[in-house]
């Protein structure tokens, strides 16, 4: 959109710039932070500037990268723009599999890579705006961030320590330490000649506030993205989200180069100025269904949840066909509450949210155990009821906000395929039958390649864990995970325990799962689950 003319006279802009222009004000070495999740919120058109600086210059060199959220689509979009030997010298981010570029550099030891929790990077982009010495949580203690562990280095060139364990009050905490700040990468939707930012068209806020009051206050420069510029006093104050006593440079971006995710130009039921009536089609009973429907039985009326990404996005489509979908409030780690969150490269965004709040809040609510259940992948699970999502051989995927989630969440879920590739599984009105087959990948192993969750650490702190796949389920024992349940017609022998690494311990009330899982049509469950929850 172009400028806003005051009575036909073209506005004075104290701080707006080119792209060009503003990416020219990053200097080598420094400390560069970016905004975004996913596809929302990331400021494109300055990304695509700094790259086509460096491409043409090789200069800025050396930077360090700081991020959040993954800001990517997995291809050429987002930080994957930074992904070139020499632009970039170390990246501290939260997760890593949108970005393979630059997993590509910290796989062949060309950079210095850390994976840090999520949230407590967002948290403490606060901490350094506040000056503090750094995020201090229990958040990350025995997991591959501890320090006793991998401390969040992803390769052999990273040797600085980015943690340190301690103790207060006769309890453990990992402490994050603070750094300064040089250049944010942000964006918005409309600014004022003063740069004052709000966001009406953007999905989520984030973590734009808390970044650029940290890189204010560390003496650094704030570059903001928007789609158009307004008169001087046009912006309520309430909305604005980003003070333009914080920002130093406004890039007006044409609207190619500021679509509202990575998979849409502009849904207004993301910004609440439509109403949706939008709806989720059945899925069709296969595997990813099974283990939704199974995962639904858990659900408990009137509780908040979190779903991550992959397998647990089937419980949404699943609880709607049951009529159960109304009875509880979702919730997405980047501020989305309520509402029906999307999918896909607009992952992040929501449907009629009834709230949107900034990541860094929303991270201190699920920090605090605000969630009541929490649905999540799994890749890796050994006896203990360890969990990796994390990494896998040279591919790394990174944590996200799953550390967090995962270890302030009274009541657990994780979801996935009991193994990799094809299954050998078909589904009949009477269970499952099992062709035999070797399958590709064991997930079930003698030991995780990557600590994202601690079973034994869980189990201390009486955390309640279910472990769903399509075959069976296993609970969290302080002895490690105890077999509870098999679908029916399959052998316990041949069809469960020959498929795993380890033995597990086995329920002496083993059941079968329920037959209507195995159905099509719903399973009209609602009036049960809603009684159990009474």
């Amino acid at each position: 959109m172009s400028e806003s003319p005051a009575s036909g006279t073209e506005i004075h802009f104290d701080k707006r710039v080119t792209a060009d222009q503003a990416v020219a004000l990053i200097d080598s070495g420094d400390t560069l932070a970016t905004a975004g999740f996913v596809g929302v919120g990331f400021p494109e058109l300055l990304a695509c500037a700094l790259e086509a600086r460096f491409l043409a210059t090789q200069t800025p060199a050396a930077l360090t990268l700081v991020y959040a959220a993954g800001q990517g689509d997995g291809n050429t979009r987002g930080l994957n723009h930074l992904a070139h030997p020499g632009l970039i010298k170390r990246v501290v981010g939260g997760h890593w599999g949108l970005v393979p570029g630059l997993g590509k550099l910290a796989r062949e030891e060309q950079i210095e890579a850390y994976n840090l929790p999520q949230g407590v990077i967002c948290q403490l982009f606060r901490d350094i705006a506040a000056g503090r010495p750094g995020c201090l949580t229990p958040v990350g203690l025995h997991t591959f961030v501890d320090p006793r562990h991998d401390g969040g280095r992803l390769n052999r060139r990273t040797s600085e320590p980015l943690v340190e364990l301690m103790s207060i009050g006769g309890r453990e905490y990992l402490f994050y330490k603070a750094f300064p700040i040089n250049v944010a990468l942000l964006r918005g939707t409309s600014s004022d000649r003063r740069g004052n930012i709000t966001m009406e068209r953007e999905a989520l806020p984030l973590e734009a506030l808390a970044l650029a009051q940290a890189t204010h206050n560390s003496g650094g420069i704030v570059l903001v993205q928007v789609e158009r510029l307004v008169e001087q006093h046009s912006l309520h104050p309430s909305m604005v989200q980003i003070p333009g006593i914080l920002v130093n440079r406004v890039v007006l971006a044409e609207s190619d180069d500021h679509w509202q995710t990575f998979g849409e130009r502009y849904n207004p039921a993301y910004t609440g100025e439509k109403s949706s009536q939008q709806t989720l089609p059945a899925l069709p009973l296969d595997l990813r269904k099974l283990i939704g429907r199974r995962a639904l039985l858990e659900l408990q009326p009137g509780a908040i949840i979190n779903l991550g990404i992959g397998m647990p996005e089937t419980l949404a489509p699943v609880a709607e066909e049951e009529g159960l979908l109304e009875t509880v409030t979702m919730t997405i780690e980047p501020g989305g509450i309520g509402g029906l969150p999307a999918g896909g490269l607009s992952f992040g965004a929501v449907s009629n949210p009834q709230a949107v709040i900034d990541q860094p809040a929303q991270f201190d609510f699920y920090d605090g155990g605000g969630l009541d259940q929490a649905f999540l992948g799994m890749a890796q699970v050994n006896a203990q009821g360890d969990v990796n999502v994390s990494r896998f051989g040279s591919k790394i995927a990174g944590a996200g906000g799953f550390i967090n989630i995962s270890q302030n969440t009274r009541q657990v879920y994780f979801m996935g395929t009991f193994v990799g590739g094809d299954s050998g599984l078909a589904i009949t009105d009477q269970g499952l039958q099992a062709s035999p087959h070797k399958p590709e990948m064991i997930k079930f192993v003698a030991e995780v390649e990557h600590l994202t969750f601690n079973g034994r650490y869980a189990a201390e702190r009486g955390q309640q864990v279910l472990y769903i796949t399509e075959r069976c389920v296993f609970q969290l024992t302080a002895a490690g995970i105890e077999l509870i349940e098999i679908a029916p017609g399959l052998d316990l022998q041949r069809d469960i325990l020959e498929l795993m690494a380890f033995r597990p311990l086995i329920a002496d009330n083993l059941k079968r799962s329920d037959l209507r899982l195995y159905k099509p049509g719903p399973m009209g469950i609602a009036v049960e689950i809603r009684a159990a929850t009474d």
